[in-house]
């Protein structure tokens, strides 16, 4: 007979746009020794708010730096980040502009196109 987890993870999540006042939401999550936050993150997007918006491209190989964000007052990859069953506060890095939830511009600025050279580029100009 199959044993049943019922042990939890609170996440407090900030949530919003740069153009809003933040709030935080409050998701309990199934908890199992060696998740990360990233885990968690992905699992309240599949079952309870398919709207959270964070970043990643891989899952628990810390290889594509993507999903930094501010766990629990400290910068951290979510993905490497350990999930534990105490409440856990999730924001977006501090000093990028916000975009939204979890996701702020990582876009250098010496890397971004600026408003006039944007549609010329896009239409294969140079």
């Amino acid at each position: 007979m199959a044993e049943r987890n019922d042990r939890r993870a609170v996440l407090l999540i900030r949530r919003g746009t740069a153009a809003e006042a933040a709030r935080y939401e409050r998701f309990e999550v199934p908890y199992e020794d060696g998740m990360s936050v990233l885990d968690a993150l992905r699992w309240i997007r599949i079952h309870r708010d398919g709207t959270l918006a964070v970043r990643y491209s891989c899952i628990n190989a810390n290889a594509c730096k993507t999903c930094m964000a501010l766990v629990n007052g400290e910068v951290e990859y979510t993905c490497t980040a350990k999930l534990t069953p105490g409440p856990i506060t999730v924001e977006p890095l501090p000093k990028r502009p916000w975009i939204r939830d979890l996701v702020a511009d990582t876009v250098p600025d010496d890397e971004k196109l600026d408003e006039e050279e944007e549609p010329r580029k896009r239409n294969g100009a140079r």
